[in-house]
C-alpha cells in the first residue's frame, strides 16, 4: 500500500470516515447475515456436476417422479408388540402421516421382518424447493406421531438423514461462532498482554464477518451462487482465523513504528506501508487458491472458491481500514500496561526468535537438510490415507437416528426401501432394460402381484421414456452399494438403443466420488501456479518462489501423513470423504504460502539494508513472534471444527491445524530460515538484491488529513 494511501486511511479526519462507513455496511448487510442458513442447498444433486450420469438420469425422471421429493423411511421396532401386530402399527400412521405437509403417500405397504420384530413404511415427502432444509421440523413431528406403547420408531431414509445432517450443522450460527471467537480472544489476551487492545481485533473480524455472510446471502438468493453448510462452517472459520492473523501482523507492525515515530498517525502510516503489502499479497493468495476450486467438476467444491474468497477479500478490507482506524482512534493507551512509547527498544532484538536465529546460523545446511528428512518421513502416513468415501454410519462422530434405523434394518435383514436405484431409458427397451437388472447382485427382490422382481417400472412411459425402479441391498454410501451401481450401469448400458441411465442415492454419491478424483487431480496443480506466479511478483525473485513452494508441499505432505495415522489409530475412523485431500491441500498450501510471505516480505526489506544473510535473521527476529501468535490463532480457530459431529469436519480442522502449527513452528521459522542462510544472495535470483544493493525507501511527508 502507497505510504499517502496509508496516511490517508487513518488521517485525523479520515479515520472516523472508515470507522462510520464500516458501521453503515454491518447495519446494511449484517441483518441479511443470520439468513445464510435459509438459503443454503443441501441437497446430493446440487453437488453434482451437470454431466455426471446420475445428474442426467435425475432431471430425466421429473415426468415420473417429483424433483423435490424425499423418499423417508420409518422403521418400528418393538420387544412387546411383535407379527402383523406390529405391521398394523405403521399402517396405522397412514391417515396421521397424511396430515403432516407435504406428504404424498407411502412407496409400499409396510414391510414386516422375517422375525416379525421390526415393520418399514417408506413415506414420500414433497415441500418443495430447498425442502431438505424443513426435514428437521417435519422429522420431530413423525417421532411424535410414530411414538405408541412399547414401539420405538426410527426416522431415517433421506428424510432422516437428512435431518441428521441439519442437527450436525445445527451449532454452526451459535457455538461454532462462539467457541472460535472465545478461543481468539484468550489468545490475543495472552499475545497482547492487555486488557483492552484485544477488542479491536475482535471487534474488526466482527465486522468483517457479518458484512461477508450478509453479501454471501444476497448473492446465493439473487445470483445463484451456491451455498451449504460445509462451506458456511469453513467460510465462518477462515475469515475468523485469517483476520486475526492479519490483525496480528498490522498491530505488530505498527507498535514497533510507535517506538520510531512520536506521532501515532504517522506511526501507522509507516505501518499500513510496510504490513499491507504482506497481507494484501497473503489475502490474493488465499483468494486466488479458492477462486481455483471453480475448476472443478464438483458442483459444492466449485461453489465454495467463491464463497472463502469473496470472505477473504473482505476481511483484508475490513483489517487494512476499519482496523488501523481504531488503532489510530483510541492512541497508544490501549496497548496498557505495555505501552510503546516514542524511542524505546524493541524487546524481540534480543528475544527468544533471535536465540533461535543464531543457533540456525552455526549450521543452517544441517539443519535444513535434517529437518527435510524428518519432514518426509512423516510424509510416508500418506499410503495409509483412504479417500474413497465414507458410509452412512462412519460419516458422524455419532450414532444418530437415521444411522440407527439402518443399523436395525440390517440386523433384521431387511433393506431401506428408500435406497433405490432409478434408470430412465426408452421405452421400447423397457423389457430389456428390466431383464438386465434381474441378472444384477445386490437388488433387493420386491413381492408383487406377478411375484418376486428386482424391477418395477414408476407409471406408464412419458414421451418415449420409461423410468424404472429397484432396491439397493446395502448401505447408500458403502461399497457395496457402489458395485451395485457399477454392475447395473454395465448391464442396462449393454441394451443397445436403450440410451439408458442410471441415478438414485447410491448412483450420485459414487459420481460424487469419481468427480471429487479428477478434481484432485485438476485443481491441485492449477493452485501451486497460481501460488508459484503470486510469490514470483511479491519477492521478484524465481529460486525463492520455488523454495518456498517446495517447503510447503513438504510441510502439507507431513501434515497429511501424520493427520491419516491418527485418524486411523487414535480417531478410529475409517477413511476420509473424497474431497478431503483437494480441501486440505488448497487450505494448507494457500495458509501455509501466508507465513512464508509474511516472512519473506520482510526478510526481503532487511536484505536490500543488510544482505541476505543479516537480513535472514532479523527477519526472523521481528517476525518470529506474531507469525508464530498468527498459527496459534489460525490453528485454534480450524481445531474448533473437531466440535461438530462430522467426520469431514473433524479431519479438516485437525488436518489444517496440525499442518498450520507445524509450518509456523518447523518449516517456516527454522527450515526456510536455514535455507536462506545457506543459499545467501542465490535466493533472490536473478535479482541481485542483498549483493551490495539497497532499495531506496520513498519519502517521507506523511498525513496531517
Amino acid at each position: 500500500m502507497h505510504r499517502h494511501v496509508a496516511g490517508a486511511l487513518t488521517g485525523r479526519k479520515t479515520k472516523y470516515v472508515v470507522l462510520v462507513f464500516w458501521i453503515l455496511a454491518m447495519v446494511v448487510f449484517g441483518g441479511f447475515a443470520g439468513k445464510l442458513a435459509d438459503v443454503q442447498n443441501n441437497e446430493a444433486k446440487s453437488w453434482l456436476p451437470a454431466s455426471a450420469e446420475s445428474t442426467q438420469g435425475f432431471d430425466k425422471m421429473t415426468p415420473f417422479q417429483d424433483p423435490n421429493t424425499i423418499p423417508t423411511t420409518l422403521v418400528y421396532t418393538s420387544t412387546t408388540v411383535t407379527g402383523d401386530a406390529l405391521a398394523k402399527v405403521a399402517a396405522g400412521d397412514i391417515p396421521e402421516l397424511s396430515k403432516l405437509e407435504g406428504v404424498q403417500g407411502t412407496i409400499a405397504p409396510p414391510l414386516l421382518s422375517k422375525d416379525g420384530e421390526v415393520a418399514q413404511l417408506t413415506v414420500k415427502f414433497d415441500v418443495g424447493k430447498n425442502g431438505w432444509n424443513k426435514m428437521p421440523a417435519l422429522v420431530d413431528d413423525i417421532r411424535a406421531i410414530g411414538d405408541h406403547d412399547g414401539v420405538k420408531l426410527h426416522v431415517t431414509g433421506s428424510g432422516g438423514s437428512a435431518a441428521d445432517a441439519a442437527e450436525a450443522f445445527g451449532g454452526l450460527d451459535t457455538t461454532l461462532l462462539l467457541a472460535a471467537g472465545l478461543v481468539v480472544i484468550v489468545i490475543l489476551l495472552f499475545v497482547y498482554r492487555s486488557p483492552y487492545l484485544w477488542f479491536l481485533p475482535i471487534f474488526s473480524v466482527a465486522v468483517g464477518l457479518g458484512v461477508t455472510m450478509g453479501f454471501v446471502y444476497l448473492m446465493a438468493k439473487y445470483a445463484h451462487l451456491t451455498v451449504n453448510g460445509q462451506s458456511q462452517a469453513i467460510l465462518s472459520i477462515l475469515c475468523i482465523g485469517a483476520g486475526t492473523d492479519y490483525a496480528l501482523l498490522l498491530v505488530s507492525r505498527y507498535r514497533e513504528e510507535l517506538r520510531n515515530y512520536e506521532d501515532r498517525h504517522e506511526a501507522m502510516a509507516h505501518a499500513l506501508h510496510r504490513a499491507a503489502p504482506a497481507i494484501l499479497a497473503s489475502a490474493a493468495t488465499v483468494a486466488l487458491g479458492m477462486l481455483c476450486l471453480t475448476f472443478a467438476e464438483m458442483s459444492s467444491t466449485r461453489g465454495m472458491g467463491p464463497v472463502v474468497a469473496i470472505g477473504v477479500a473482505m476481511t483484508y478490507l475490513v483489517m487494512v481500514t476499519l482496523l488501523p482506524a481504531l488503532l489510530v482512534i483510541c492512541g497508544r493507551w490501549v496497548f496498557w500496561p505495555k505501552r510503546p512509547e516514542f524511542g524505546s527498544v524493541e524487546p524481540g532484538e534480543s528475544g527468544v526468535w533471535a536465540r533461535i536465529g543464531q543457533r540456525i546460523a552455526v549450521r543452517p545446511r544441517t539443519i535444513w537438510v535434517g529437518g527435510t528428512i524428518l519432514l518426509a518421513i512423516a510424509c510416508l502416513g500418506l499410503f495409509r490415507l483412504d479417500a474413497n468415501g465414507l458410509s452412512s454410519d462412519d460419516t458422524y462422530t455419532k450414532e444418530f437416528d437415521s444411522i440407527t434405523g439402518q443399523k436395525v434394518l440390517v440386523a433384521h435383514g431387511m433393506a431401506d426401501q428408500s435406497n433405490q436405484l432409478l434408470v430412465v431409458a426408452n421405452a421400447a427397451k423397457q423389457t430389456e432394460v428390466q431383464q438386465a437388472l434381474e441378472g444384477v447382485d445386490g437388488l433387493d427382490p420386491i413381492t408383487t402381484p406377478n411375484g418376486q422382481v428386482k424391477s418395477f417400472p414408476l407409471g406408464p412411459p412419458q414421451g418415449g421414456v420409461v423410468a424404472i425402479a429397484a432396491v439397493v441391498n446395502a448401505d447408500v454410501s458403502s461399497p457395496a452399494a457402489y458395485d451395485v451401481v457399477d454392475a447395473a450401469r454395465d448391464a442396462v448400458h449393454g441394451v443397445k438403443g436403450a440410451d439408458a441411465l442410471v441415478t438414485g442415492q447410491s448412483a450420485m454419491m459414487l459420481d460424487t466420488k469419481g468427480a471429487s478424483q479428477r478434481d484432485d487431480k485438476v485443481i491441485i496443480p492449477i493452485v501451486l501456479v497460481v501460488v508459484f506466479l503470486v510469490l514470483m511478483l511479491l519477492l521478484r525473485a524465481l529460486v525463492a518462489p520455488l523454495v518456498l513452494l517446495a517447503t510447503v508441499i513438504l510441510s502439507f505432505g507431513a501434515a497429511l501423513g501424520i493427520s491419516v495415522l491418527l485418524f486411523e489409530h487414535v480417531f478410529g475412523f475409517a477413511g476420509s470423504d473424497p474431497s478431503f485431500p483437494l480441501f486440505a491441500f488448497v487450505f494448507l498450501v494457500a495458509l501455509g504460502i501466508d507465513y512464508n510471505i509474511f516472512l519473506m516480505t520482510r526478510v526481503r526489506e532487511e536484505s536490500a539494508v543488510h544482505g541476505t544473510r543479516k537480513g535472514a535473521l532479523i527477519g526472523l527476529t521481528s517476525t518470529g513472534g506474531v507469525i508464530t501468535s498468527a498459527g496459534v490463532v489460525l490453528a485454534a480457530t480450524f481445531l474448533v471444527l473437531a466440535s461438530l459431529p462430522l467426520v469431514f469436519l473433524v479431519e479438516m480442522g485437525t488436518t489444517v491445524a496440525l499442518g498450520v502449527m507445524l509450518d509456523t513452528m518447523v518449516v517456516r521459522s527454522i527450515l526456510v530460515t536455514a535455507l536462506n542462510l545457506d543459499l545467501g544472495d542465490k535466493i533472490w535470483w536473478p535479482s541481485k538484491l542483498g549483493q551490495g544493493s539497497s532499495e531506496p525507501d520513498d519519502a517521507a511527508e506523511l498525513v496531517n488529513a
